[in-house]
């Protein structure tokens, strides 16, 4: 995923485009931004990852959704960001629906 970052201008605030990696937290959902950058020395694209805690109020984001986050005041230790949008719903993968379990 490419990160995307507005301009920092007085009011704004800056958002970010990653990948849920995590949902196993209570309205708390686990983003990881890849962005692609030169290396300074040998000119090379290299990819790094960073993940970013973001606060889901509702609950709407599932593993492997592509979402916008946007940063908020600290709302715990590691939050500093909120969602702001699902961009992407994820594919099912074959075995996940919610199928009742046989005992």
């Amino acid at each position: 995923m490419a990160e995307t970052t507005t301009e920092q201008q007085p009011g704004r605030r800056s958002t970010k485009i990653g990948q849920v990696v995590s949902t196993s937290m209570s309205k708390t959902i686990v983003v990881q931004v890849i962005r692609q950058k030169a290396h300074p020395l040998y000119r090379r694209v290299v990819a790094k990852a960073k993940k970013f805690y973001a606060h889901d109020e509702n609950e709407t984001a599932r593993v492997g959704d592509t979402v916008e986050i946007e940063e908020s005041r600290p709302l715990s230790r590691l939050k500093r960001w909120k969602l702001k949008s699902v961009i992407q719903k994820a594919k099912l993968v074959a075995g996940e629906e919610s199928a009742p379990k046989a005992s």
